[in-house]
């Protein structure tokens, strides 16, 4: 066990700095459950999302056993929560609707880089009753960032396989960026999400290839994916390709900072293992 899990264990085991009267809390998304599954005691839990079993949910194994609930308002309103916390769960209403008859709304906001994670991460903690919790998260996620700053400079370029890859201004940039990666996408001062032109990855070469959700478990990946086109393939086959747990980046919060450790650890070995020098191209 890691160090960030032995604390958060502890941190559960002795109540975490819980205040006595925590409040009930419901989850309206996959994103929220993440935040409540890893801050609440589990008597607090009065419902998770319908998905926050599914593959892409990365806290799932907690969640078993948790009733499930829909975001629909007579849903949520019947289980009588203290506080309702959401992502993107319930639809931008949510808030308003909710404090209109007394129920409190979390909303974790929206990080595009480590900074605002800390942020939200205590905010939730907070909200939750828990902020010893957060602290320890938090804890856990700057061991997982300095570990994840410890090889050489690298060109990497992050697709998923719709074809769409992360400029800069996004989570998945700042995930580049922590690992001493340098973001191929943002080159050209692109921000945001956006499609790879096909043309332009003629002409890639960049060090590695990082990739998430090719495994199918949140989208089918078919013969009519833009990730199995040639001009893909090929690129595949000429850099080194890390695949990301989906679950690790499907939402902003502290998994990032690990998945960020894990394609460095990837990484490193992969320049072992093939003797490439930074800025060379895996054979």
């Amino acid at each position: 066990m890691g160090l960030g899990a032995g604390l958060l264990a502890l941190a559960l085991l002795t109540g975490g700095g819980a205040g006595q009267d925590a409040p009930r809390v419901v989850s309206l998304d996959y994103c929220a459950d993440q935040y409540v599954l890893a801050l609440a005691d589990p008597d607090q839990i009065l419902a998770v999302s319908v998905q926050a079993g599914d593959a892409h949910s990365a806290l799932r194994e907690r969640a078993a056993g948790l009733p499930r609930v829909r975001d629909a308002a007579e849903d949520v309103l019947a289980l009588d929560p203290d506080l309702v916390v959401r992502s993107y769960g319930g639809g931008a209403r949510a808030r308003g609707y909710f404090a209109r008859l007394g129920v409190d709304v979390h909303d974790l906001g929206y990080a595009n880089d480590f900074d605002a994670v800390r942020t939200m991460v205590r905010r939730a903690a907070d909200a939750i009753g828990h902020p010893d919790r957060g602290e320890v998260l938090i804890a856990q996620m700057e061991a997982d960032l300095a570990a994840a700053d410890d090889g050489p400079r690298l060109s990497a370029l992050y697709m998923t396989p719709s074809g769409v890859t992360a400029g800069s201004g996004t989570m998945i940039d700042a995930l580049l960026q922590a690992a001493n990666f340098e973001n191929a996408a943002a080159r050209d001062g692109a921000a945001g999400w956006r499609s790879l032109p096909l043309e332009g990855l003629i002409d890639q070469e960049p060090d590695l290839v990082v990739t998430a959700f090719f495994d199918g478990a949140s989208a089918p990946v078919d013969s009519w994916s833009m990730g199995r086109h040639p001009v893909f393939q090929d690129l595949f086959e000429r850099s080194t390709r890390i695949e990301l747990d989906g679950a690790d980046v499907s939402c902003s919060s502290w998994t990032l900072a690990a998945a960020a450790r894990r394609i460095r650890e990837h990484a490193n070995a992969a320049l072992t293992a093939t003797a490439i020098a930074p800025g060379e191209a895996a054979p």
